[in-house]
């Protein structure tokens, strides 16, 4: 990265109940993290607690590392037999491992938009980007990175980013200063997958610069026909299908070909930036191990945005073949490497006791996404490959409300702070950014992050229940409220579920439970209206 490069049952109480008010001038942050550090100790609501004498302690640093597509079923710590994840087993061994933890959407685009800006992504219209798609986060919105600005954090993301760049009506200069994006929204700095890795332009970006551009070779994101004569041009997979020599699409994936795979898109130019597929989880390894080396000296937050094990799936060659499901199951091995380098960089840096250390994903499991990579489904019903469950006892996946398509991985490490174990707290990515405001004394202004809640001693051991309800969202909405959960369907024939005794959704008792349907059904036409902050 360049441097330079700037820019269960209802509880009592509302959300702020449990914590106490405390007289006399604002705690400082440094204040704040240690009564939090007693509330995780004891089980009680967080204090604040006299500094230590001599150097006061500094903030902990937060890497969040989020998978892409990683199903509840496809880490070893959540039941997975047939892919080897030692890394993610020994990081919730450590950790607090969460068995109802929450995206806030079943596809990445919307995930990735709540989990940065604290709003769900169906207020604003958010769905799956098609490249060249403008920025979808207001460059005035309080962030989850600002958050961590304003409290003195240094800010990085490396990887995946797919929520757009540009401004909305203005083509993107993709041969210039390609922005807005993320440093106009909290980041200091960004090492890019700008789009994802399905789609064009299939180039890496720096701050605001495509890395390696030969301004000879002007790149075009769009119809090839208006792009500059002397940019390259790349095979069509539609009319030249046998350019596809990686693998071959199934569906949709069958535009620009680059390195043998097709592409959703078309673009032109660039042939001298265009990334290495197999080796491109090696490059974000490296960018993320420099952040953290660069910056060890002052409190940062990193967001590690995997593009694994999102399709196309092209682990390196090292992990080929050490799983037992081919390309699927090879790139779930080459992620928990890189969950692993990032622990070992923490450790070498000495600070893997001053981190908080986040894994989770930004949607549920889904094998056949447009590739014939190998991956194989038993049943229509069922995303079964080979015996493995992506999304472990529960319904659906990718695409899908229920429950497989939002309940993923959710592991915390904080060592000595967090007491390791599992917690059936119902607790959801969203909520990330006014947890940490709250305990960095972040204010969040009305309007700003309007349904993200402060779940800190949820996320942090003290709370064994969680939020009272959460919102998830495909295509339609759906509400968690203990063990009841509420499909809310536009045809009025909602969908009720009790998952304490039908973990997979198979029976709908709306008819046998009309008081409880009907109540959900207000939660969810309520918070359609209103941010959840309001709602409570």
């Amino acid at each position: 990265m360049n441097p330079h490069c700037s820019g269960i049952e209802p509880r009592d109480g509302g959300e702020d109940a449990a914590r106490p008010t405390l007289t006399g001038p604002a705690p400082s942050p440094v204040l704040l993290w240690i009564g939090a550090l007693a509330s995780c100790a004891t089980g009680s609501a967080p204090t604040a607690a006299p500094l230590p004498s001599g150097e006061p302690e500094r903030p902990p640093n937060v890497v969040l590392i989020y998978g892409d597509d990683v199903g509840f079923g496809d880490v070893g710590a959540y039941g997975a037999e047939l892919i080897p994840t030692p890394n993610l087993d020994r990081l919730a061994g450590e950790g607090r491992v969460f068995t109802d933890g929450h995206c806030t959407a079943a596809t990445c685009t919307p995930s990735r938009f709540s989990l940065l800006s604290g709003e769900h992504g169906f207020r604003s219209g958010v769905r799956i980007l098609r490249p060249n798609a403008p920025l979808t986060i207001p460059t005035d919105a309080l962030t989850l990175p600002r958050v961590f600005q304003q409290a003195g954090y240094h800010t990085g993301i490396v990887g995946k980013w797919h929520l757009g760049l540009g401004a909305k009506g203005e083509p993107v200069d993709w041969n210039g200063d390609v922005k807005p994006g993320p440093l106009e929204v909290g980041f200091d700095e960004c090492f890019l997958l700008p789009s994802t890795n399905d789609r064009v332009p299939c180039v890496y970006l720096d701050g605001h610069r495509v890395v390696g551009l030969d301004p000879a070779d002007p790149l075009h994101v769009g119809d090839p026909a208006k792009a500059p004569a002397e940019s390259t041009r790349y095979p069509d997979g539609r009319r030249t299908p046998e350019a596809m020599t990686y693998y071959a699409s199934t569906h949709g994936h069958n535009q620009s070909v680059i390195g043998g795979i097709g592409r959703i898109g078309q673009m032109a130019g660039g042939a001298a930036a265009l990334w290495n597929d197999e080796t491109m989880a090696d490059v974000f390894v490296d960018e993320a191990r420099e952040f953290i080396s660069a910056h060890r000296e002052r409190p940062f937050f990193l967001f590690f945005s995997s593009q694994d094990i999102h399709v196309p799936r092209t682990p390196h060659p090292r992990f080929q073949g050490k799983s037992a499901l081919g390309y699927r199951g090879d790139a779930m091995v080459q992620l928990d490497w890189c969950v692993g380098e990032l622990l070992k960089t923490l450790e070498e840096q000495g600070l893997a006791e001053d981190t908080i250390v986040i894994f989770s994903s930004d949607n549920g499991p889904v094998y056949d996404d447009g590739y014939d990579d190998g991956t194989t489904v038993e049943t229509s019903q069922e995303e079964v490959d080979r015996g493995h469950d992506g999304s472990g006892p529960y319904r659906g996946g990718k695409y899908q409300i229920y429950e497989g398509g939002t309940r993923v991985p959710l592991i915390v490490r904080w060592p000595g702070r967090i007491e390791p174990g599992r917690s059936t707290a119902l607790v959801t990515q969203i909520d990330l950014l006014a947890s940490f405001a709250s305990s960095l004394d972040v204010d969040l202004p009305e309007g700003q992050a309007i349904d993200s809640q402060d779940r800190w001693d949820a996320f942090f051991g003290a709370d064994p229940v969680g939020a009272p309800y959460i919102l998830e969202e495909a295509g339609t909405l759906a509400v968690r409220e203990g063990r009841w959960k509420l499909v809310s369907r536009k045809n009025g024939k909602d969908e009720l579920y009790d998952l304490a005794a039908d973990t997979g959704e198979e029976t709908n008792v709306a008819a046998n439970f009309p008081d409880v349907a009907i109540r959900l059904r207000g939660l969810v036409d309520g918070a359609r209206k209103v941010g959840l902050r309001r709602s409570r």
